[in-house]
């Protein structure tokens, strides 16, 4: 009987694997920033189709309003919550509204609204363009004349950034408004106490940042879903495997778009 072939030694392998990680890492950069141009060259009103414009950013936009108002307040009051034992430790009442204010202007708002919009509208995104994808749909706007990009692309992606940031706004007042009703159930804080706070110490910029942020988040969001589902092959297992390619991918850029946005911003 012959021996059988020594096991390589996974130390021997982890070159070659790290290697083919890097390489597929550098496809999907490579492929959404190829998207992103093709977006770009497309922005002309002319273009652009209003009507799945308007279409878009009514159910990716006003639909997600109760589940973002909904996180938004319990963040909000759990944030006092969380930060009630030390305050009344150390009698800094004065200072509950500023901390909330900030935290959720500049940071807990945008990253915590583009993961629920992420999972929400990036998903099905990328589910609806993989279907349309895998039953030739796709193909089948291409042979009527139709852009796929300027028709389908185009408007979801100018839908969800603008949607992102405007629902970005709608979850920080929602969240300062839970947070300044906790407070005062259970600091005695009273509201404009709670307000004065907040205004005195914040500056405009602070809001500016949040709105970047949820911009980039959104087109983070955007790029990823538009681009996992163009590229969906193999049926409905495909679709299955592009929707949970694009989520992991679009909470990861975020969480990567929002550590290196923190240092420049700041």
């Amino acid at each position: 009987m012959s021996a059988a072939p020594a096991k390589t030694p996974f130390w021997l392998l982890l070159p070659a694997k790290i290697g083919a990680a890097i390489l597929v890492m550098a496809k999907q950069v490579g492929g959404l920033s190829i998207l992103a141009g093709k977006i770009l060259r497309r922005l002309t009103p002319g273009q652009i189709d209003r009507h799945e414009l308007f279409r878009n950013m009514n159910r990716m936009g006003v639909r997600s309003v109760p589940i973002i108002a909904a996180t938004a307040a319990f963040t909000g009051g759990i944030m006092v919550i969380q930060a009630a034992p030390f305050v009344e430790q150390v009698q800094a009442t004065s200072f509950v509204g500023w901390a909330a204010t900030f935290t959720t202007i500049r940071e807990l708002g945008p990253l915590l609204i583009g993961l629920i919009f992420n999972g929400r509208v990036g998903a099905n995104n990328t589910a609806e363009l993989g279907t349309m994808k895998v039953t030739d749909q796709i193909d089948a706007l291409r042979a009527l004349a139709i852009d796929p990009i300027a028709y389908l692309v185009v408007p979801r992606c100018l839908a969800m950034v603008s949607m992102m940031v405007l629902l970005c706004v709608i979850g920080d007042a929602i969240a300062i408004g839970g947070a300044m009703l906790t407070a005062d159930m259970l600091l005695d804080v009273d509201p404009r106490v709670f307000w004065a706070s907040a205004v005195e110490r914040l500056e405009p910029w602070d809001f500016w940042v949040g709105l970047i942020k949820s911009g980039l988040f959104g087109i983070m969001i955007a790029l990823t879903s538009c681009y996992y589902g163009l590229q969906t092959k193999g049926g409905a297992p495909g679709v299955g495997r592009s929707v949970n390619a694009s989520v992991v991918a679009a909470a990861a850029g975020i969480f990567i778009m929002d550590y290196f946005s923190t240092f420049i911003l700041d």
